[in-house]
């Protein structure tokens, strides 16, 4: 027997079973829904760092992007099972593509140098990668929790995140006309300048188990006085079993 017909059996049983008792089955019904679930959220996005000033922000790719992947339990409301909360744990990463421009994460002054490569040698390929622990808690709106593959979904939320890594990664070294030098790949891990916790707002909204999402960073992408106060805004697709 289809798990769909044995849960459709038992939510009719306990109907009945209410009603030959003289009990709510609005309520007996909640009950059967209202129970805690593992769900997996998997998001792509397109990345930028908001607040960059010109000399940084015009050099930012359109194709920047990033990718997060959560594992959350989700918890009904009694009274309401349409609403629910959920808290996880995941990982997010973030991916800036920058044009003619690199940032010196190892460097050891006071504040990150972005040196632009307009008129000399760069990499054709060049970016600015960060990677977080998070655990994201939300709250959420099912329209129909008993057919959720069926119904309108919307959460909002906020997720705090511990930094894991950060790197800069070139690839194929060009001379200012673009002409290739070398083909190699180079990789600088460093997170001085980083900041190494992150508080971010999100929501999400969307139809069965497609959602577009949004979140946008309280907290700077670099520390203090080292950078411009930039913040990264991701703009994508979700996909889960919310």
């Amino acid at each position: 027997m289809k798990l769909k017909s044995v849960v459709v059996i038992v939510l009719m049983l306990g109907a009945s079973k209410a009603i030959a008792q003289g009990t709510d089955p609005i309520k007996e019904l909640n009950k059967s829904v209202n129970k805690s679930a593992d769900h997996f959220v998997l998001q792509m996005s397109s990345d930028t760092w908001m607040q960059a000033p010109d000399s940084i922000g015009s050099k930012i790719k359109n194709g920047s992007r990033g990718f997060n992947a959560y594992v959350m339990l989700e918890k009904p409301f009694k009274g309401n099972p349409k609403f629910s909360f959920a808290g996880g744990i995941g990982i997010s990463s973030s991916n800036i593509f920058l044009d003619k421009l690199n940032a010196q994460i190892n460097g050891n002054t006071n504040q990150i140098k972005f040196n632009n490569l307009d008129t000399t040698s760069r990499f054709n390929k060049y970016k600015v990668s960060t990677s977080f622990a998070e655990i994201p808690l939300e709250l959420r709106f099912c329209s129909n929790p008993q057919n959720a593959n069926k119904a309108i979904k919307v959460a909002i939320g906020v997720k705090a995140g511990l930094l894991l890594q950060a790197h800069t990664k070139g690839k194929t070294l060009v001379d200012a006309g673009g002409r290739i030098v070398q083909s190699y790949t180079e990789k600088i891990f460093a997170k001085n300048y980083f900041n190494t916790s992150r508080l971010s707002v999100t929501g999400r909204v969307g139809y069965g188990n497609i959602c577009v999402f949004g979140s946008y960073g309280i907290t700077s992408v670099f520390k203090d006085n080292t950078a411009a106060d930039m913040k990264v805004l991701q703009v994508g697709l979700s996909i889960s079993g919310l």
